[in-house]
């Protein structure tokens, strides 16, 4: 099947590849302060706020809606159109102007928009824009050929239509499609529209040095994050794009990104020491999570 399927925040994987690449060619710095490649004069984001940064969800920066916080992204769109917002530079009213919510550095919350302030540093760095950079050294790269930023307004695009579950007061189900829920076109946050096969394709390539440089291989494929947070009876800890879950043990049992929107329901793990990824996509919002574990559970029973 040949279907594509919206990745939401699966996408900053891509985004975090795009960076490591420019880093590699020395067009970008990890170290780099993200107000010196994009021009945020009168806005809130601090100086020393790094790529780095960024990329591993430790900028305490604010977010234009905060999960952690349980605030809804959906609720950014009622009093503004969400076809306004194609690009990355048309998120910055929507957060760069409120206060942080910590020092760069010192803790670690969740992100999205950490990714929109990475685009803009891509584009910055290459001229082109990010769409354009992710599709030609990503995507094509390593033979991702049916994955791409298709726009919801796009007549002709082979993609999955999101599906939200709302029920009535007796508590059946009315199903709605998620065109307003957010933005008709992915960005460096989220997304892009993908298969599984596609996206066993760029783990695989990414995991065999395919993407990147043997030392920035290295780098993404393990925690860069001092902080820790509690995961069941074991941890996750940051990297570059990736959440990295440790048992009670302190053994590696996977590396991940998850994505959820309205209407949106992605997940791609990977276990270095089988080789073996396990991924789920869904055009209708679940707990993708439940599906994970019964997946995982499964891949254990048969190793």
């Amino acid at each position: 099947m040949r279907t594509k399927f919206d990745t939401a925040s699966v996408t900053k994987l891509f985004t975090a590849v795009a960076v490591l690449q420019l880093v590699d060619c020395g067009m970008l710095g990890l170290d780099d302060r993200i107000v010196d490649r994009v021009d945020l004069t009168g806005t809130c984001i601090p100086e020393d706020v790094t790529l780095a940064h960024l990329l591993t969800h430790t900028s305490g920066i604010a977010d234009d809606a905060d999960e952690e916080l349980g605030e809804s992204y959906e609720a950014l769109f009622v009093s503004k159109p969400n076809y306004s917002i194609r690009h990355n530079a048309d998120f910055i009213p929507q957060f760069a102007y409120k206060k942080p919510k910590f020092k760069a550095g010192t803790d670690v919350s969740y992100n999205n928009c950490a990714y929109v302030l990475l685009g803009l540093a891509i584009k910055q760095a290459t001229g082109m824009g990010y769409r354009d950079y992710v599709d030609r050294h990503v995507f094509r790269a390593c033979g991702m050929d049916d994955t791409s930023f298709a726009a919801k307004d796009e007549g002709d695009a082979a993609v999955a239509e999101g599906y939200e579950a709302e029920y009535d007061e007796y508590g059946q189900v009315k199903w709605r499609k998620n065109v307003y829920s957010f933005p008709p076109i992915g960005t460096s946050d989220g997304g892009a529209y993908t298969t599984v096969g596609d996206l066993d394709t760029f783990m695989r390539a990414l995991a065999g040095g395919r993407l990147l440089s043997r030392e920035r291989t290295e780098a993404i494929m393990k925690p860069q994050a001092r902080l820790a947070k509690s995961y069941g009876r074991g941890t996750v800890v940051n990297g570059y794009g990736f959440h990295f879950v440790y048992d009670g043990a302190g053994k590696l049992v996977c590396m991940y990104k998850d994505g959820a929107n309205a209407g949106v329901a992605a997940m791609l793990a990977y276990y270095p020491d089988a080789e073996t990824t396990s991924i789920i996509l869904g055009n209708q919002t679940c707990d993708i999570w439940e599906l994970h574990r019964e997946a995982e559970r499964l891949l254990f029973d048969a190793t």
